[in-house]
C-alpha cells in the first residue's frame, strides 16, 4: 500500500467536523521531572505553570520510553516504540516502513495544520508530509481561517547543556528572573545518589532557575493563545521530553530519567474528553508511546492498528497496567536495559550488567557535578548510595518500591519479601519484548545489516531475523556469569547465528579469566566471519593475557567500514586502558570522514581516547 493510500484512510478516519475538532497544542519542555511548584516541590518557582495547573488535569504517573531525547521523540511523533523501529540508538538513523507513519501525517490528512517549532531529533529523516511548517518561525497562526491546527512549541531553555553554559550565556538564559526567583544552591534538594558537593549545588540551582525561565515562556504562549481568541477551543499539554539533566538521571531509566510532568487543560467545551474535572489530578499510567493514539482520539481520527500505544483520553480510552521503558547504545556506550513500572514498582533488566552504570560520555562528563562525582570516585571518597554509580558492573536484575524508596536507591530484587513482585514484572518484560518485537538484543550493525532493503520494522518480528527467544536465552546464559556455564557459552560460539555467537563471546568476557577453559575457541572466534564476534572474542582473550592477539583484532576492526565496528572496538580499546598504548596509531587513525550520528561518536572517542592511554588515566568505574 503506497504512502498516499495510507495517509488517506485517515481522513475517511474522521468522523467529526472541523468546526467540531479541538485544537491541540503542545508545549514541551526539556529535561525536566516534575520539579514544579503544582507537584509540591517547595524549592520551585513556577508561577505560570502553577495557576496552568488550577485549570489543568495534573497527572502524577507519566513516563518518557527512555531518559534522552531522541529515541523518545520517535516514540511521540510514530507511536511506535524505538526498539521496534530501530531507533532505539541514541543517536541513531533508521528508516520507517510505508505503515509507519508521523501521526501527524493522519491529522493534515484530516484537515489539521500541523506545525513544530522545532525540535525534531527523531533518530530518522523527517518526511516532508510531516507537518506543514517545521522550523522556529513555524505557527499555528499560519493556518487557513476556522482550521483547526495541531502546534507544537518547544522549549529548550532547561536543557541539560544549559545548566553548564558560560555566565554570560546562563545570566541571559535567566535574565527575567527578579532576585527573589533565583535558587540558593544551599538549599538545593541534594538527592542521596548524587555527591553533596558545591558543584553539584550549583549545578540543582541552576536547573531549577532554567525551569523557572521556561515557566516565563510558557506563559507567555498561554497568553498567545488567549489573545487569539483560541483559548476555549484548544486542548494544551505540557510535558517534559524526558528527565532531570543531570547525570545519573538523564539518559538512564531510573525515576530521575523517566519521569516526566504531564499538565492538560480541557477549556469548557472539551471537558467531557477529561478524565476527571480540571484542577484534578490523576495517578493514570501515561506512556509515550500513547500519545499518538491520544491525540488522534481525541481530534476524530481512528489510530491506525500498528501503534503500540493505547489512548489515555477520548474514545476508546485504555487504562494501562505497565509502563514499560528501554535504555540502550547511549551516545558513544553500548548498554541494554529494559524496565516495566506499574503504580508502584519498578524492575530493571541489565542485559550487559558486566559493564558499569558509569561508561564515559563526552556530553555528560562536561558537567560539573559529574566532574566532581568522577573526582570522588577516583579519590575513594564515595558512599552511600552516591558509590553506587561507580561499581564495577551492574546487577542483573532492580527492582524498586516507589513509595517507600522514591530515589530509588534500594535495589530489592534479591529480597525474598518481593519475589512475586520480581518475578510478575519479570514475567511482563518478556511479554512486552516479544508482543513488540524488540530489537535490542541484536548488535546494531547486524540489525542495520538484516533489514538492507526492508527496515528494522520488517525483520523485528521475523524469528529467522530477529530471533528473539534464543537471544533471551544466550543472555540469560551471558549474564549469569557462572563457570557451569562455559560448555554451553562455547556451544553459542559455534551457532550458524552470529547474534548467538556474539552473546556467547560476551558471555565468556564477563568470565574473565575464569573463561580460559574456553580459550580455544576464543582463539578460533577471532577469525569468526561477523566483526562483532571477532571484537569480543578479542576483549575475552585479553582478559586472559593475550593482548597482542587481541590488539591485533581491534586495530582491524578501527578500519572497518562499518562505523558500529569502530565504535564497538574503540570501546573495547578504552577498558583496555594503558594496555591499548599499541594500538594508539591505529585509534589516531580511526576518525571516519563519512557517516551518520554514530560515526561522529567515533570522531568523539579518537579525539579523548589515546591522551587517556598515553597518560595512563583510568576514569573511576569506567574498566
Amino acid at each position: 500500500m503506497k504512502r498516499e493510500l495510507l495517509l488517506a484512510t485517515a481522513l475517511a478516519a474522521a468522523t467529526l467536523h472541523a468546526a467540531e475538532r479541538p485544537n491541540i497544542l503542545w508545549l514541551t519542555a526539556e529535561d525536566i521531572c516534575p520539579h514544579l511548584g503544582c507537584y509540591g516541590d517547595q524549592y520551585a518557582i513556577t508561577p505560570n505553570l502553577d495557576r496552568f495547573a488550577q485549570q489543568a488535569v495534573r497527572y502524577t504517573q507519566a513516563f518518557g520510553i527512555t531518559g534522552v531525547c531522541a529515541p523518545n521523540r520517535s516514540c511521540l511523533i510514530t507511536g511506535v516504540f524505538p526498539s521496534r523501529l530501530g531507533s532505539h540508538g541514541m543517536r541513531s538513523a533508521t528508516t520507517l516502513p510505508e505503515q509507519v507513519q508521523c501521526f501527524s501525517e493522519y491529522l493534515r490528512a484530516a484537515g489539521y495544520y500541523c506545525s513544530n517549532n522545532a525540535k525534531t531529533d527523531y533518530n530518522f529523516a523527517v518526511p516532508k508530509t510531516a507537518w506543514d511548517e517545521c522550523s522556529n518561525k513555524a505557527h499555528y497562526k499560519k493556518r487557513q481561517p476556522g482550521q483547526p491546527f495541531f502546534a507544537v512549541f518547544n522549549h529548550e531553555v532547561c536543557h541539560e547543556g544549559q545548566i553548564r553554559v558560560p555566565e554570560k550565556r546562563y545570566q541571559q538564559n535567566t535574565a527575567r528572573l527578579t532576585a527573589a526567583q533565583r535558587h540558593d544552591p544551599a538549599r538545593a534538594p541534594v538527592p542521596p545518589f548524587h555527591p553533596d558537593t558545591p558543584e553539584v549545588r550549583r549545578d540543582w540551582a541552576r536547573y531549577y532557575d532554567n525551569i523557572t525561565a521556561m515557566d516565563y515562556q510558557i506563559g507567555d504562549k498561554l497568553k498567545e493563545l488567549e489573545a487569539a481568541g483560541l483559548a476555549e477551543d484548544t486542548i494544551v499539554f505540557f510535558f517534559g521530553d524526558n528527565g532531570t539533566g543531570l547525570p545519573g538521571m538523564k539518559k538512564w531509566i531510573w525515576e530521575g530519567g523517566l519521569h516526566v510532568p504531564l499538565l492538560i487543560h480541557f477549556p469548557k467545551k472539551w471537558q467531557h474528553l477529561a478524565p476527571v474535572p480540571n484542577a484534578a489530578v490523576t495517578d493514570q499510567l501515561v506512556s509515550f508511546v500513547d500519545f499518538a493514539p491520544t491525540v488522534l482520539a481525541l481530534c476524530g481520527v481512528k489510530p491506525p492498528p500498528h501503534l503500540q500505544g493505547v489512548p489515555f483520553l477520548g474514545p476508546g480510552t485504555v487504562q494501562r497496567l505497565y509502563i514499560h521503558g528501554i535504555r540502550d547504545r547511549m551516545a558513544e556506550r553500548a548498554d541494554c536495559v529494559r524496565v516495566v513500572r506499574d503504580r508502584r514498582y519498578q524492575y530493571h533488566r541489565n542485559f550487559l550488567p558486566h559493564l558499569p552504570w558509569s561508561q564515559f560520555v563526552s556530553y555528560t562528563e562536561a558537567m560539573p557535578t559529574m566532574q566532581a562525582w568522577r573526582a570522588l570516585a577516583a579519590a575513594g571518597k564515595l558512599t552511600g548510595p552516591a558509590a553506587r554509580y561507580f561499581e564495577p558492573g551492574k546487577p542483573v536484575e532492580e527492582l524498586y518500591d516507589n513509595e517507600a524508596d522514591p530515589d530509588q536507591v534500594k535495589n530489592l530484587a534479591a529480597d525474598p519479601q518481593h519475589r512475586a513482585t520480581l518475578e510478575r514484572l519479570r514475567a511482563e518484560c518478556l511479554r512486552w519484548m516479544r508482543a513488540t518485537g524488540d530489537l535490542g538484543l541484536l548488535p546494531e550493525r547486524e540489525m542495520v545489516l538484516r533489514a538492507a532493503g526492508r527496515t528494522p520494522w520488517a525483520i523485528a518480528t521475523d524469528a529467522r531475523l530477529n530471533p528473539l527467544d534464543n537471544l533471551l536465552a544466550a543472555a540469560d546464559l551471558a549474564n549469569a556469569r557462572q563457570t557451569a556455564n562455559l560448555p554451553a557459552l562455547e556451544k553459542l560460539l559455534g551457532h550458524e547465528d552470529p547474534a548467538l555467537r556474539w552473546w556467547g563471546a560476551l558471555g565468556l568476557v564477563a568470565l574473565g579469566a575464569e573463561a580460559k577453559p574456553a580459550e580455544p575457541a576464543l582463539r578460533k572466534a577471532l577469525a569468526d566471519p561477523s566483526p562483532e564476534v571477532r571484537i569480543a572474542a578479542a576483549e575475552a582473550i585479553g582478559n586472559l593475557g593475550d593482548d597482542a592477539a587481541a590488539l591485533a583484532v581491534l586495530t582491524a576492526a578501527l578500519k572497518d567500514e562499518s562505523e558500529f565496528v569502530r565504535l564497538a572496538a574503540l570501546n573495547v580499546l578504552d577498558r583496555f586502558g594503558a594496555r591499548a598504548k599499541p594500538a594508539l596509531p591505529a585509534i589516531r587513525g580511526a576518525a571516519m570522514k563519512k557517516g551518520g550520528p554514530v560515526a561522529g561518536y567515533v570522531g568523539r572517542m579518537v579525539g579523548y581516547l589515546p591522551a587517556w592511554i598515553e597518560s595512563g588515566r583510568r576514569e573511576a568505574g569506567n574498566e
